[in-house]
């Protein structure tokens, strides 16, 4: 199960569910319906589709990962290719069949998200290669689609397939907005403790074409801005309890970045593991608040 867990990289597993249990509770509220059976369906067919993009990422970065990362499955050898391209292909066909038990939202959903991932790993377009594209690829997904289309599929399905849907609601776009600007956080951050690696197989990550110090700088800049923008904005509207919630989960990130250490790879990750703790940070909030 950890092995599998390594494959599946538990925390964009843990990000999925926390984004559709949010948007789920959102629609719920705004609808006043519950149908956790959709919940629990729309769940395993993202959740497919995931292990599907980060598989097929490892697939296609096995010699990459053996220096940045040696400790993933295929890296190590604890899965052999074979069982890689198994998991990969049995995931994908699940999300696939699975997102059109609920049309339109769903399907839309899923077969972007698996568009977006295919093209971002795989040859010949590979996008990770290029850091705007690479970027562009996880905030259209993390950013706009999971929250905007899957609030809209839970919407739709909880009005019983109504034709007129409720309108997005001002705490999912300020959602979105939040989650917009961490998807470049994370396309940045993710490539902080990568650099041997990249700079080994070509690939142009910002890391690599400015500087650690660059990207952790502007990055943090950028994050910490966003979420006191975004408390400050709940306050004065009158969320109260969001405002204060983001509010202190920019302390948290703050104090993240007090420990970093740009000199120590193991520093490194540590403090993008704690960058995705304030990621499920953001979702858990609007859960309880949005």
């Amino acid at each position: 199960m950890i092995t599998f867990l390594r494959f599946g990289r538990a925390h964009t597993l843990i990000g999925t569910t926390l984004s559709l249990l949010t948007l789920y509770l959102i629609a719920s509220r705004v609808t006043g319906q519950h149908d956790w059976f959709v919940f629990a369906v729309s769940l395993f067919v993202c959740l497919a589709a995931n292990v599907y993009i980060t598989g097929l990422n490892q697939l296609t970065d096995v010699e990459i990962d053996r220096i940045n990362k040696p400790y993933l499955p295929l890296a190590s050898g604890a899965y052999s290719i074979r069982t890689g391209r198994l998991i990969v292909g049995a995931c994908g066909l699940l999300a696939v069949v699975g997102c059109f038990v609920y049309r339109p939202f769903l399907p839309l959903t899923v077969l972007a998200s698996i568009a977006l991932g295919t093209a971002y790993s795989a040859e010949p377009m590979r996008l990770k290669r290029y850091h705007f594209w690479a970027a562009f690829c996880i905030i259209v997904v993390r950013g706009l689609i999971i929250n905007l289309v899957l609030y809209l599929h839970f919407a739709h399905e909880l009005s019983g397939g109504a034709e007129v849907l409720p309108a997005i609601t001002g705490e999912v776009w300020l959602l979105t907005a939040i989650i917009f600007v961490f998807g470049v956080i994370i396309a940045w951050f993710k490539d902080l403790p990568d650099t041997e690696g990249d700079e080994a197989f070509g690939i142009k990550t910002l890391t690599l074409l400015r500087s650690p110090e660059w990207v952790y700088r502007t990055g943090a800049i950028l994050l910490a801005g966003t979420l006191l923008a975004a408390s400050i904005y709940s306050l004065i509207i009158g969320w109260v309890g969001l405002g204060i919630s983001l509010m202190v989960l920019l302390v948290g990130f703050a104090i993240n970045t007090q420990l970093l250490n740009l000199k120590e790879q193991k520093s490194i990750a540590r403090f993008y593991q704690g960058t995705w703790v304030v990621f499920f940070g953001i979702y858990v909030v609007f859960a309880i608040w949005g």
